[in-house]
């Protein structure tokens, strides 16, 4: 197991070393970052002093390895845009991105596995047609499409729901929140739908199809005919063999609601991370460009990293099969 978890956390260092080189790179392909801070009017002598002050006159590997140094730490410098520290920036936008893809999470898993245990085990009746032929929605439609209909529907239409921004928000200190409020709920649910269905129906067509495999498996038909209750066999025997690698996706999906948050965040103009990365694209932002990559990454290894310790403990074949 030992071995596992080094060969795990060898294997996240890696991946992060990667990240870290392309996120590098944006400072030296995306522009000169002394144009971006000075304007056209500065003059040569400015330039040149700017540039020795940022160490941009260094050798490339030196930067490289100050930018690691920095990145450790936390450390991603001034935004050129907003003229605040990155990290500032970031952690101020954080907030509204987790909540978003925290509620978005909760939508995919808790009607994901719900519809997918159903049509799995009524597999054959109009209603579980129904929710297969309905989650062919969230699959074949564009995430920006799905936002954009909502918004006229609900928004436009019926005037239930607002349309954009985040209002309603609570500060607590550490955290700015929209839970507390009728308000920053009312804000939140059409952008957490459209962010989460694409996932909903993964986890759903995932959920049905372990289901049927389980369903056909020796131990359902030895459980039948002990006569256990159906509700037992389902929910007891055939749910939990279900879930083991189901529990992959969802991590994985965790990470991709946050990557994906970033056309939802656009579309609804959620002031989340996600918007951030794209103003900051659009005025060529370089620090928090930089940033925001090595943030996602961070997320993403570090969840997909959760995971495969997760799995291996719920199933050592994977462990032994690894060393």
């Amino acid at each position: 197991m030992l071995t596992y978890i080094l060969r795990r956390f060898l294997q996240a260092g890696l991946v992060m070393l990667v990240v870290s080189a392309v996120s590098f790179s944006l400072f030296n392909f995306a522009g000169d970052p002394v144009n971006n801070m000075v304007g056209q009017e500065a003059s040569r002598e400015d330039r040149e002093r700017i540039r020795d002050e940022l160490g941009l006159n260094d050798p490339i590997p030196v930067q490289y390895v100050r930018f690691l140094g920095n990145a450790v730490q936390g450390e991603f410098g001034l935004s050129y845009r907003l003229r605040q520290p990155v990290t500032e920036v970031i952690m101020d936008r954080l907030p509204a991105t987790l909540e978003l893809v925290f509620v978005s999470a909760i939508i995919a898993m808790g009607l994901g596995i719900t519809a997918g245990v159903y049509t799995g085990i009524a597999r054959n009746t109009w209603f579980s047609r129904f929710i297969l032929s309905s989650s062919l929605v969230g699959v074949s439609l564009p995430t920006f499409i799905i936002g954009i209909s909502l918004i006229y529907l609900f928004a436009v239409q019926l005037r239930w729901l607002p349309s954009n921004g985040r209002p309603g928000t609570v500060d607590l200190g550490w955290w700015r929140t929209s839970f507390l409020t009728a308000d920053g709920w009312r804000a939140i649910i059409l952008p957490a739908i459209t962010l989460s269905l694409f996932q909903l129906t993964m986890i759903l067509r995932l959920v049905r199809a372990e289901m049927l495999e389980v369903m056909r498996t020796d131990f359902i038909k030895f459980a039948r005919a002990r006569g256990l209750p159906e509700r037992i066999i389902n929910f007891r025997h055939a749910l939990k063999n279900t879930l083991v690698p189901v529990i992959t996706i969802i991590g994985i999906n965790i990470g991709g609601l946050i990557a994906y948050s970033v056309i939802t965040e656009t579309v609804f103009q959620w002031p989340g991370t996600g918007l951030l990365f794209i103003q900051a694209v659009e005025f060529v932002d370089v620090p928090i460009m930089s940033a925001y990559l090595m943030f996602v990454a961070l997320l993403f290894v570090t969840v997909n990293l959760i995971v495969d310790l997760l799995y291996a403990v719920i199933d050592p074949r994977i462990r032994i099969g690894a060393t």
